[in-house]
């Protein structure tokens, strides 16, 4: 059996050896081959993740997944390029979430400030369901066609919040929670059955905010005021033929009249380019200069180093491997500064401090840590971010949430229900703290509250210090409350709105060097090439990984039910936001 695992890798060597010799030939072929009129063709219907972790089941699983930093480097690329004559996107509604749409759709902007044309195609606006979020993307083209059959569902923005205190009750489970202080909302789906008057006033003042921004931008994109669009936005969904009366689309058109007319736009002879294909063929930017790192903390923040979870298709923001690139990156003298994703709804609180420490060993070393926030940095998503030199957000971006929140579930009556019965034995009065077979006792409950206290304390004083903020102001905008970007700007959490390109600025002047100096951008832990991963994993049947692919696809949906209901976390989440905090773009 030995010598037969022996001939079997070096035949599975072999094999990776070949294919990677022939792609390597090909990638060298293609390389340059960009043609002399090109038009570039993004899919925006598709879910772009920050990252796929180097973990080699994510990098088998998430492989195909188009990634939002490629995106965003293809649209900086082909801008600059002078071979690249057009845009044309597929617009639908994707995965993205707000943060993400508004990164997407300056990098757009930016393209169009070449001069270069930008054409939007989708086949609805939301099919009976809303289409915001897909049609505030679209706004930042110079043309928007739109099917004959689709419509144009400006219905404004939803946030839904499940409580599920009702169902604990009949099923025998009663929460035993507490939190700091009111606005920390993350325990209340648990012990609540509507909004609180806090979670209520918090959800409120995020829409306005949101939609403020939303509604501005729509309005410079399609040459109209605000009020104008707040008024169509009040009268949606259009029609089809309604949708160009109004002026929010230009022309009723399929995919293929689309096209045509972005072809006429770029000239004869324009050929399609994807993005990926396009980024190999000319090469990425940010790959000559200065060393700038890039770090992505992205998922539930928890402690040891476990990015993946196949079962949930979730990303962890693990504090071993965020920490351990942290600290490659300090010790690393190319290195300059550091750019540090965040998207991260929070978790751990001793996830979160290990993570905290090592971007103020990065400070002390003389690398200059800059945080960009996607979609969510808040709770511990925050904690991680605060002590950087600076920390940058999309208007949307969730942020804040300085509290924590934890408790347990008293079980006992619900196994009684299922005929079941415990019993246990205890060394010590307190033993029994953490179980669910019994409720705190007083002395456990006054512990409790004082680690409560203690958390946020150590949270609260460590904003302070790293925001530059009277620990007394930290305290009246902390109370586990959640801003939007243009909040969390205004009240001091983040310094300057923006995506990768503010961050990137950011981080040139950080390091000292010009607002043009060019830079390499190297991402810190380095994702290992596929033959180093089958040689950490060892060899394996094709078709057992594929089917094994295959059904972690059919349960994960339930896989990601349980838990965003907090039922399969393995690590307290005691700095988290709500499951189900962003509105429904």
């Amino acid at each position: 059996m030995k010598a037969r695992s022996i001939v079997l890798t070096i035949l599975a060597l072999a094999v990776i050896a070949v294919i990677g010799l022939v792609v390597l030939i090909a990638v060298s072929a293609g390389k340059g081959k960009v043609p002399k009129k090109t038009i570039l063709e993004v899919n925006l219907v598709a879910e772009f993740l920050e990252y796929v972790p180097a973990d080699p089941v994510a990098q088998l699983i998430l492989k195909d997944k188009p990634q939002l930093r490629n995106l965003i480097e293809a649209l900086v690329r082909a801008a600059d390029d002078e071979r690249v004559v057009g845009l044309i996107a597929n617009v639908g509604q994707g995965g993205m979430g707000l943060a993400q749409l508004q990164e997407v759709r300056q990098a757009i902007l930016d393209f169009r400030a070449s001069g270069k044309p930008a054409y939007a195609f989708s086949e609805t606006f939301g099919e009976v369901a809303t289409g915001i979020g897909s049609y505030y993307l679209a706004s930042a083209f110079d043309r928007i066609y739109l099917q004959q059959s689709g419509d144009v569902n400006l219905t404004g923005l939803l946030i839904e919040n499940p409580f599920v205190r009702g169902t604990l009750e009949k099923l025998g489970l009663e929460p035993r929670m507490d939190h700091r202080h009111e606005y920390k909302s993350a325990k209340n789906m648990f012990t609540e059955t509507e909004y609180t008057e806090a979670h209520r006033e918090v959800t409120e003042s995020l829409l306005a905010s949101i939609m403020e921004v939303v509604v501005a931008d729509m309005a410079e994109g399609r040459g109209m005021t605000s009020e104008e669009v707040g008024a169509l936005m009040a009268r949606g969904p259009f029609f089809g033929r309604e949708a160009v009366d109004e002026g929010l689309v230009d022309e009723l058109a399929y995919r293929d009249e689309a096209y045509e007319a972005i072809r006429e736009a770029a000239g004869e002879g324009a050929e399609l380019l994807y993005p990926g294909a396009y980024l190999k063929r000319a090469g990425r930017p940010y790959k000559k200069g200065e060393t700038i790192a890039l770090i992505h903390g992205v998922g539930n923040v928890v402690r040891g180093g476990d990015e993946f979870d196949p079962l949930s298709g979730a990303v962890n923001l693990t504090s071993e491997k965020v920490s351990a690139a942290f600290r490659a990156a300090i010790e690393d003298d190319d290195v300059k500064a550091i750019v540090f994703r965040v998207d991260s709804g929070g978790g751990s609180y001793v996830a979160s401090d290990t993570i905290y420490r090592e971007t103020l060993r990065a400070r002390e070393a003389g690398k200059p840590v800059i945080v960009t926030m996607g979609n969510v940095a808040g709770s511990g998503g925050y904690f991680v971010a605060m002590a950087a030199d600076k920390i940058v957000a999309q208007p949307s971006t969730i942020t804040g949430s300085i509290g924590v929140v934890f408790g347990k579930f008293l079980s006992e009556e619900m196994w009684a229900k299922l005929g079941l019965s415990w019993d246990y034995v205890e060394t010590s009065d307190n033993a029994s703290m953490w179980t669910g077979l019994q409720d705190y006792s007083d002395i456990e409950w006054s512990r409790f509250q004082a680690w409560l206290d203690r958390v946020y304390e150590d949270f609260t004083t460590k904003v302070a210090e790293g925001r530059g903020l009277p620990l007394e102001r930290v305290r009246e905008i902390a109370k586990g409350r959640v801003w939007t970007g243009v909040q969390a700007k205004e009240i001091g959490l983040i310094d300057e709105l923006g995506g990768f390109d503010v961050a990137l600025r950011l981080a040139r002047e950080a390091a000292g060097l010009a607002a043009d100096a060019p830079i390499r951008l190297r991402r810190f832990p380095k994702a290992k090439p596929p033959w180093q991963a089958f040689l950490d994993e060892g060899p394996s049947s094709s078709e057992t990984t594929a089917a094994l692919v295959r059904a972690l696809e059919e349960i994960r949906p339930a896989a990601r039910t349980a838990r965003r209901l907090g039922l399969i976390e393995a690590t307290p989440r005691t700095l988290a936001l709500p499951p189900e905090l962003e509105p429904r773009p």
